[in-house]
Parts: structure tokens; sequence; C-alpha cells
């Protein structure tokens, strides 16, 4: 008996579709928000537990731009961590983790944010959600990457900074390290999503590629100071890896606005 009532109710779910956006209570609006953040969370532990798993390889690239600013001081070699509690070392696991299930998720939340938000869209602006997925978690990675590969240098700078390395040694805790170039590359993927947030503004009718046109010498100083307002380590080298392509996608958000508007 229970196979029959089983495709019956399959059979109902074909013949009534499921109910547009207009049509859905503000239960069903609830419910299926419900859904999608349990996806999300779902995707959110398997990242976790996977880069838990892979733990060992993970601190190795994070270490990695450490050791390559090391090598042209005294402590060449010598790029250990130090733990100074019992419990910090099974914390920086925990952290790692979390940063990690974080983004091996992003385009599984990105997609279930496209797809709880495209049934309320029309039919000309469900052709940009797609795309705008993409970009956003591209650039997201893009900014991530830039932020991995101008770390040694600000790791180089920072070390020199603090003083002679005969006369200052540096001893670092992992929880600090690998917080600061976390939190480096989570400002450098967020703050890549600005041709994004430029785009959707033009096309929204807020912004017109004249306008920003017209803005661009105190954008310039803007972004300039934002880069160095936002950047964690507070080094030149990181604030000028961070500026440059605001600046450049500032340019390229006018002319992507041009291309729209023809």
């Amino acid at each position: 008996m229970a196979a029959p009532a089983r495709l019956a109710r399959l059979r109902a779910r074909r013949e009534n579709p499921r109910p547009t956006p207009d049509a859905m209570t503000l239960g069903e609006h609830l419910g299926e928000l419900r859904r999608r953040l349990i996806i999300c969370i779902c995707a959110i532990a398997v990242g976790a537990i996977v880069t838990y798993v892979l733990y060992d390889q993970i601190l190795a690239v994070l270490q990695a731009p450490y050791c390559q600013a090391v090598t042209h001081t005294s402590s060449a070699g010598r790029c250990s961590f130090y733990v100074t509690q019992p419990l910090q070392g099974f914390a920086l696991r925990l952290n790692v983790s979390a940063y990690g299930g974080l983004l091996i998720a992003l385009p599984v939340t990105l997609y279930q944010l496209w797809r709880f938000v495209t049934p309320g869209l029309k039919a000309n602006e469900k052709k940009y959600a797609l795309p705008f997925t993409f970009a956003t978690a591209g650039l997201f990675a893009l900014g991530a990457f830039v932020a991995y590969l101008t770390f040694p240098h600000a790791m180089r700078f920072l070390l020199d900074v603090s003083g002679p390395s005969k006369t200052i040694v540096a001893i670092l805790s992992p929880n600090s390290y690998v917080q600061l170039i976390l939190l480096l590359m989570v400002a450098f993927g967020v703050t890549f999503e600005f041709p994004v947030l430029l785009v959707a503004l033009e096309m929204a009718g807020v912004l017109t590629p004249a306008k920003l046109s017209k803005w661009r010498r105190w954008a310039i100083i803007g972004m300039v100071l934002f880069a160095a307002i936002v950047t964690p380590s507070s080094d030149p080298f990181s604030m000028l890896a961070l500026a440059l392509p605001l600046l450049l996608f500032y340019e390229a958000s006018i002319i992507i606005g041009k291309m729209l508007r023809k």
C-alpha cells in the first residue's frame, strides 16, 4: 500500500506545478528560504570536514608565504610556528576548518541564493542572474589569490620594519599568523566584488558611465584611502596590490556600462 500512495503523491506533484512567487504565501516563502539555508549549512559542514581532513596540507600552503619572507633574513630555513597553550593548536585547526568550509561552500551558497531570487525576477532580468553569480565567485577567488601572492612581500616588510634580525627574533603564533593571512584573503576577495556592485548599480539606473567618468578623480582618492584602511597588515605592498585592481575595475565598469547601454 505504501508504493501506490507514493506514486500518487509523485503524480500529484507533476500535475500541480510549483506555485509562482506571486502565488506563494508567506509560510511557503519562509519554507523555501529554510530549505535553501539547510542546503548551504550542509555544504559548509561538508567543506569544513574536508578542510579538517586536509588540514596538514592546507597549513603548509598557508605557511609558505612566511617561509618565503624569512629566506632573506638570519632566520632563513626556520619558519616554524610556536604553540604556547595546550588548546591553541586544536583551536587553530577548527578555525582553518571553518574558513575552509565557507570557502568551499561559496559556489553552492551563491547558487542557492540565485535559485531563491531568480523566480521573483522578470524574464529580461533572469539572464543576468547566472553571469552575476559566476562573476561574484570568480572575482572573490581572484582577490584571495592576489592576496596570497602578495603576502610574502607583506610579511618581509613587517619583519624588516620591526628592527634588526640580530636584535628582534620573530617567534610567531600560528593563530595570529593564520588569522592575518585569512583576513587579508577575505578582504581582497570581498573588495574584488567592487565591479559587480558598480555594474549592478548601472543596470538599475542608479549610476551612469558619465557620472562614473565625472567622479573619477575623487574615486581614485577614495579607493586609495579605502585600500589603506581595509588592508589588515597595513603594509604598502598589500595596499598597492588592492588599490591598483580597484582602479582597473572602476575603468572596466565604465566600459561595461557603456556597452550595456548600447
